[in-house]
Order: structure tokens, then C-alpha cells, then sequence
């Protein structure tokens, strides 16, 4: 039996849960379609998602469709919720995009869209509610090709459409050939031939379809189910089926980790290639790979997951056993390189327990969530006893806050979000410490120079020493100790896109006494060069010097045109640079750039300005240097290099000499 994992992708109320629920309803694993608004449906399970009515984890559920065992993975469609998103594409063979017939193409359609056209990923799209008053296909068609893809391909046409008995009535559509035509030129010589089949243009739709050069469009409703057994058979036959051989070395990837109900970890991962036991014992890890035995497996299949002895490539399973394992992770070896999809978080703020939570619990249960989201990003502050997360958005603040309160009985509070900015250099800077000098209380030698690096190159570091010159160990610890102290720099911001070269090394060899007992004292150890790692590398930053930069995003508003005038000095007061303008018709369209920090209170305002007819589409850009106000600090966990007595009494007890 073939397996199919399918996304299902929307902008928040598009219908996304709803038409999941149909699809299992129709291919007979569920008895009752759920209901969004009643809270009864099956692939939002946790009871905050029931609550308010919107998705916040992936979930996976399997039906059968002919031959094909399809894997159905629901995602949220709010953008604070964008990691799970990302992680979801990972795996896919395929999605269907959902749009309203009525709202059309929203902002997060269009953002969706890009990823999906960036990933060539195969991709339908399902025109929902169309029993909707003020239903449109003909104008929503036009929408769609100009603000998403023109490369359309009608799969039918609708009937009574904006009533409750409208249908999707399947169908060639004569615009459909000129889409196709332009990726096949035997088409249209069959055309003017008279020799053009219905089958040709199928399979021409299918092999177009699996090569992402065009997207059929399909139209219904999840309410009513009409046009759901034409969008399964376009599923059926348009999407490609999972690749990778069962036979092949041991691939996957893990894109969920949940607890169990013992506290165990539960880690879904999507096999690429090869075979996965139960009780095989396999690697896994994003950097440093680690080794654990999977203890137990299962499948999903017909609306549950069951245990498998063997998982084969192609299918998504649940693994029991590895308790150390993290989002991102690879099993076995690394599948074909992915690149992120979407932007980090760029908001950050503090975590304030509520009278009688003890702080160590509160941590416990955000490092926790951490490992079913990673980009939370906790940050741990021992001495204030404070632990700051990062955010997308306020909305993943509510949801972090009643996730707290109702999964660990943590009442908590936040301080004011913040963004998260970074240091970068701005010059070239050098130091180095040598032993038994100027002060060094560290049995070892070194020195770093820290060079520029172009933007979103990130870190780098490099030997300007000779390898031999002292055991790869000591290299080790000075490159891992590098890369943990540049996520502070001078202002407590992580530094990036800088090179990091070692300029000197030192070590004293191995000391023993006659009889034979290591004399630490007397000889170098990895502490010593972790230890003494930090103050070189502060040291050269402060020479080289840094420049803090806030998050950028990029907006796209588009609002009635006689709405411009209040619009840009609002926009002037956001310290948004507006870079182009369009009229389209009766419409405005401004793109330009926008503060992080200030784009929460811009959705806020927009529809005041706009009388409820603006929509903003905004995403990460770039960082740039903070230009107004005061530069932004961040204060410093742990040990602080940038006072050296402070830091040495700290780590060694002593100033030294």
C-alpha cells in the first residue's frame, strides 16, 4: 500500500480543521463530523484548542483512500504558531491550501503560498464555504492568479453558488489548457489537431501537478460536503506518493516531541529511507549525534495510531525509547539538507511566577514545552531567578499562559515584550592570554581575533594556529566555549555574522608524580582553556567593538485609497519607511519596512484607519542598527567576562597573580 502525507494549510478561519474533519468523515473514520465552535474535533486535542477554537500543534491522523494509506497533518494557521508550520513542511509529500470564498486571499495565504511555490512542493487548492452568502468563483479565481499564482488550473465550475445546495460540478475549464499548454507544447498541437483527449489532459494536470509547475483548484464546503469527493480524487491522483526504499540505509527526520502519560518522551518522526525496529538501537541528533534503543513503535492508520513492529520509509510513526531526542533531529542518517522556512521569533519577554509558584517548577515545565518548541528559546537567568522566553507574537503569550496554568498549575505573568536584537562587530579586534602572565590563573594559552562578516553568515571559526600544535581536545573546548559566550556580546545580545580565528595556543603536557598519579596542578586540562575562553574573546570584542540591531520586518498593506492620507504619518510614527506605493483601482498598496517592536501596535491601529478594510501582511526582513531612542541592553546570565575580578572570583576563587 502506497502512503501520501498531506499538509493542510490555511490563514486562520479559512475552514482548515473543518474540512480535515469532512475529509475523515467521507473516507469513513469518523462517525460525526466535529465541530470547530462545540470543540469536538479530532485533530485539535488539547482542551485550550477546544476552547478557543483555533489549532496550535500539528496533528497527525491516517485514512485510506483506495490504495493509498494518507497521512493528514492539520496545522495552525495563526502566525505566532508559525514553528509548527515549518517543522509540518519538512516531511510532506503534499498540502492542500484552503481558501474562503468569500474572504479570498488574506495575508497568510499569501505568505503560505510563497513557501510552498519556494519548496516545490505539490500543492491543490480548495476554495471553501461556498454556501456562503457572497460566495465568488469567476473574481476569486482572478484573485487568486494575481496575488498568489497564475498558474491555475480549474478542476470544475460551481453551481448556486452562496446558497446552501451549492455544488462543485467537475469538468474541463478552457482557461485550463493555456496554463497547461505553457509547460507542454504537444498540447496544444493536439488541440488544433482535434486528437486532445480528456485522459491526456489529466495525466498532463497529474505530471504537472507532482512537478509543482501548476495547482489545480477545487471548490466546495467542509459544512455541507459538497465538491470533498472530487478534491479526495484529485488527492488520489494528482499528488505523488511517498519515495525513499525500504531497503536503504536509515533516514528520517523528527518534526514532534510530546510527553506521555508517564512523563516519557514521544518523539513522530518521517522515515526518508530504510526500515526502523523496534528495539534497534540507532543515532540521532541535529549537531552531536547521539545513541539511543527504540523500546516501542507505532503507525498511524484509520483515524488511530497502533504499534508496529517495523516502520518502513514512506510513513510517519510515533518512538518510544529515545529520551534524549529533540525537534530537528536526524535518525540515522541526515536526510537531504532543508533550509528554514520561516524567520526565528523576534520578541522576547519575561516570565513572572504568580504568588506561590516556586521558580524551580516553573522551569522545569518550560524547558519542558521547550522540547516540543525549540524556537521558545528559554533563557535562564540563575541569579535573578528570571527565565525569559522567546515569541512570535501576544497570542503565543495567552497560549503559553493557560497552557502553564492548566497542564502544570503555574499561575504566571509577563513583563512587556521586547525585540530580540543582535550584536555585530564593527571592526577587527584581537587579545590573547598566555600562561603565567599579566594575571592568568589558567594553565593554558590563547588568542582570538574576531573579524566582520557579511549579514546572515552567522559564526565562524577558524584556526590560524597549527592543529598539532596542542591535542584536538583543548581546540575543541576553545571553539565550543567561542560559540556559547557570543550568544552575550557587550550589550548582552547575541553576537553573529563575525569570523572567529585562534591566533595562539599553549598547553602544559601531562604532570605526574613518581608515583605515576596525575598532578593536575601541573598540567592542562579542558577547563582550563573553557575557563580562560570568554575573557580573550571579550576582550577582543570590546577592541573590535559592536553595534546593536533590531529586527526588521517587511510590510504589505493594502487599504482603500482615500484611506492614504492617515495612513503614512502613522506610519512616519512607527518609524516605518514606506518604499513603494500602487493603486489598484479603488485600493492602495504600500510595502516598505517596519520595527518588530512596532508592528503589533500597527495590526491595532490599521483597522481604525482603514474602516475595517485594511489587511497587513508583514515578515522578518533584516536586522539594522537601532537609530532612535536609546541603544537597547540585555542583561547578562551566568558569569560575566566583562568584569574580570568579578569573573574569575566566580570561576576560580582566585584574581590571580
Amino acid at each position: 500500500m502506497h502512503v501520501l502525507n498531506l499538509g493542510i494549510l490555511a490563514h486562520v478561519d479559512a475552514g482548515k480543521t473543518s474540512l480535515t474533519e469532512r475529509l475523515l468523515h467521507t473516507a469513513g473514520v469518523i462517525d460525526e463530523v466535529g465541530s470547530v465552535d462545540a470543540g469536538s474535533t479530532t485533530t485539535d486535542t488539547l482542551a485550550l484548542e477546544r476552547r478557543r477554537g483555533i489549532t496550535i500543534k500539528s496533528a497527525v491522523v491516517s485514512f485510506p483512500l483506495d490504495d493509498i494509506t494518507v497521512n493528514l497533518l492539520d496545522t495552525p494557521g495563526h502566525p505566532d504558531f508559525v514553528a509548527e508550520v515549518e517543522r509540518v513542511l519538512g516531511v510532506l509529500d503534499g498540502a492542500v491550501l484552503v481558501l474562503s470564498a468569500v474572504e479570498g486571499v488574506q495575508a497568510r495565504t499569501r505568505v503560505l503560498m510563497r513557501v510552498l511555490r519556494r519548496l516545490s512542493l505539490p500543492t491543490l487548492l480548495f476554495v471553501n464555504k461556498i454556501d456562503r452568502r457572497g460566495a465568488r468563483e469567476a473574481d476569486l479565481l482572478r484573485e487568486v492568479a494575481a496575488r498568489l499564482t497564475p498558474s491555475l488550473v480549474p478542476m470544475g465550475t460551481t453551481e448556486r453558488l452562496g446558497t446552501r445546495d451549492a455544488r462543485f460540478v467537475p469538468g474541463p475549464v478552457p482557461s485550463a489548457l493555456d496554463v497547461l499548454a505553457d509547460h507542454d507544447d504537444g498540447l496544444l498541437a493536439a488541440y488544433v489537431d482535434g486528437t486532445l483527449t480528456p485522459a491526456r489532459m489529466r495525466q498532463a494536470v497529474a505530471e504537472q501537478t507532482r512537478q509543482a509547475l501548476v495547482h489545480p483548484v477545487f471548490f466546495g464546503s467542509a459544512v455541507t460536503g459538497a465538491g470533498i469527493g472530487e478534491l479526495l480524487t484529485g488527492v488520489r491522483e494528482l499528488l505523488p506518493p511517498s519515495g525513499g526504499s525500504p531497503h536503504g540505509p536509515l533516514s528520517g527526520t523528527v518534526f514532534k516531541v510530546e510527553r506521555g502519560p508517564a512523563g516519557e518522551k514521544v518523539a513522530y518522526a518521517r522515515l526518508f529511507s530504510g526500515t526502523l525496529r523496534a528495539r534497534d538501537r540507532i543515532p540521532f541528533g541535529a549537531g552531536e549525534v547521539a545513541e539511543g534503543r527504540v523500546t516501542g513503535l507505532s503507525v498511524f492508520d484509520h483515524g488511530a495510531d497502533s504499534r508496529a513492529d517495523a516502520v518502513e520509509a514512506g510513513r510517519i510513526a510515533r518512538l518510544w525509547g529515545l529520551t534524549d531526542v529533540r525537534i530537528g533531529d536526524a535518525i540515522g542518517e541526515p536526510p537531504k539538507e532543508r533550509r528554514q522556512f520561516f524567520s526565528p521569533p523576534t520578541l522576547e519577554t519575561v516570565v513572572v511566577p504568580g504568588a506561590g509558584v516556586d521558580p524551580g517548577a516553573l522551569h522545569l515545565a518550560l524547558v519542558q514545552l521547550a522540547e516540543q518548541d525549540p524556537l521558545i528559546g528559554l533563557r535562564h537567568d540563575e541569579r535573578r531567578r528570571e527565565t525569559s522566553v522567546s515569541l512570535y507574537g501576544e497570542v503565543q503569550k495567552e497560549v503559553l499562559q493557560a497552557t502553564l496554568a492548566e497542564e502544570y498549575g503555574l499561575g504566571v505573568t509577563f513583563r512587556g515584550t521586547s525585540p530580540l536584537c543582535v550584536e555585530r562587530p564593527v571592526g577587527t579586534g584581537s587579545a590573547a592570554e598566555f600562561i603565567h602572565q599579566d594575571g592568568n590563573p589558567f594553565l593554558a594559552t590563547v588568542g582570538l581575533r574576531v573579524d566582520p562578516a557579511p549579514p546572515g553568515s552567522g559564526v565562524a571559526f577558524r584556526l590560524g594556529v597549527e592543529l598539532g600544535a596542542m591535542p584536538y581536545a583543548f581546540f575543541k573546548a576553545v571553539e565550543d566555549t567561542v560559540r556559547a559566550t557570543l550568544a552575550q556580546g557587550l550589550r548582552g545580545w547575541r553576537v553573529t555574522d563575525c569570523v572567529v580565528t585562534m591566533t595562539h595556543s599553549g598547553y602544559w603536557p601531562r604532570q605526574s608524580h613518581a608515583h605515576q598519579r596525575f598532578d593536575k596542578s601541573m598540567s592542562s586540562t579542558g577547563a582550563d582553556f573553557r575557563g580562560l575562553t570568554p575573557l580573550v574573546l571579550t576582550d577582543a570584542l570590546r577592541r573590535a567593538g559592536t553595534v546593536v540591531h533590531e529586527p526588521v520586518h517587511r510590510f504589505r498593506i493594502e487599504a482603500p485609497a482615500d484611506t492614504l492620507g492617515a495612513l503614512l504619518p502613522v506610519l512616519g510614527g512607527l518609524g516605518a519607511l514606506p518604499r513603494t506605493t500602487d493603486t489598484l483601482g479603488a485600493l492602495c498598496v504600500l510595502e516598505g519596512t517596519v520595527p518588530a517592536a512596532r508592528v503589533r501596535e500597527l495590526e491595532q491601529r490599521l483597522p481604525g484607519l482603514t474602516r475595517g478594510e485594511g489587511e497587513l501582511e508583514s515578515r522578518f526582513g533584516h536586522y539594522a542598527p537601532v537609530t532612535h531612542g536609546a541603544v537597547p541592553s540585555r542583561p547578562r546570565t551566568g558569569h560575566n567576562p566583562l568584569d574580570r575580578r568579578e569573573y574569575l572570583l566566580n570561576v576560580t576563587r582566585r584574581v590571580g597573580s
